[in-house]
């Protein structure tokens, strides 16, 4: 899955995220990648994660489905997720956490047309055995954060586990994760005006011979947010010739603070050879926090200071 909105899919970005919240978080993401292409990609993605406080821990719940191509290829996901918060010093804390994935792979192929379809009135003779797979996927992370800067490490599919719907070996190979970023306080919300900040933030991404990165800006007026990024490598990497150059984001959020709800949207906007067709991707996010009156006059020092998008 790709999340423009990274910061808001937090337990999917990195385990170690787990627990990052006041007491309950309810999360929901959707995007809608390259939307005028046939068979285009669908992510949809739900998190729930605890903050047990009392034990330095965090405890969560990940549900998401990846949707692909015409037929389609639809991956689904159910994953286990815990985190325990360690203090470093003063004010720095590390987060290190797990995540125990449940992944099952299917592929309708009625609509597809197999060559010797075209020659025999529809009917097809080819030869091939198609079944649905699933697996275990392992996943660990680390966050490191005080008041100011965040930086995480995530690797998933650490056991590389078989995939092939046809009975191979095609091995899901390991995804590394990198990412960070640091808070510039303008005002700080008290004195009844408006906390008002940056967030500068990345997230790079490697897996096989593959890989790219993320950077952008957020800018917070409580309670809105404003976010420009840019996606890949353009000096650096190319493959076979084109040259690491995705796409310009735009990421728009506002918070409903007495519902504790935050709501975010985001366009890319393709700059690569396929931008002519693409028509862009669309992203939407929704992240609810709830907490006990105790809980929530509990001082904030445990919350890594990334934007919620």
């Amino acid at each position: 899955m790709q999340f423009t909105q990274f910061n808001a899919a937090p337990l999917y970005l990195n385990p170690g995220f787990t627990g990052s919240t006041i007491e309950h978080r309810f999360i929901a993401n959707y995007r809608n990648q390259w939307a005028a292409i046939h068979g285009h990609y669908n992510n949809m993605l739900f998190s729930y994660d605890y903050n047990l406080a009392e034990f330095n821990s965090g405890v969560g719940l990940l549900i998401g489905q990846e949707r692909a191509g015409v037929s389609p290829l639809v991956t689904t996901q159910i994953g286990a997720l815990y985190a325990y918060r360690f203090q470093l010093k003063e004010k720095i804390w590390i987060q290190p956490g797990l995540k125990f994935n449940l992944i099952r792979t299917s592929l309708d192929y009625t609509d597809l047309v197999f060559n010797d379809q075209l020659y025999t009135n529809g009917t097809t003779v080819e030869s091939f055995s198609i079944e649905n797979t699933s697996y275990l996927d392992l996943g660990t992370g680390v966050l490191i954060y005080n008041e100011s800067f965040w930086g995480g490490l995530s690797f998933n599919h650490i056991n590389q586990p078989n995939q092939s719907l046809t009975n191979n070996e095609s091995p899901l190979y390991l995804k590394f994760s990198a990412h960070g970023g640091y808070k510039f306080t303008i005002t700080d919300g008290e004195k009844r005006n408006a906390a008002k900040y940056f967030n500068l933030a990345f997230n790079y991404k490697a897996q096989n011979k593959f890989d790219q990165l993320d950077l952008g800006v957020y800018y917070t007026q409580e309670p809105f947010v404003f976010g420009l990024w840019y996606r890949g490598i353009p000096l650096l990497k190319s493959y076979q010739g084109v040259i690491n150059n995705d796409a310009i984001a735009v990421i728009l959020g506002y918070t409903f603070v007495d519902l504790n709800l935050s709501v975010g949207y985001s366009y890319d906007a393709t700059i690569s050879k396929l931008a002519a067709n693409s028509a862009g991707s669309h992203e939407i996010s929704l992240i609810y926090e709830l907490a006990t009156k105790k809980k929530k006059r509990r001082k904030a020092k445990f919350f890594a200071p990334c934007a919620k998008f």
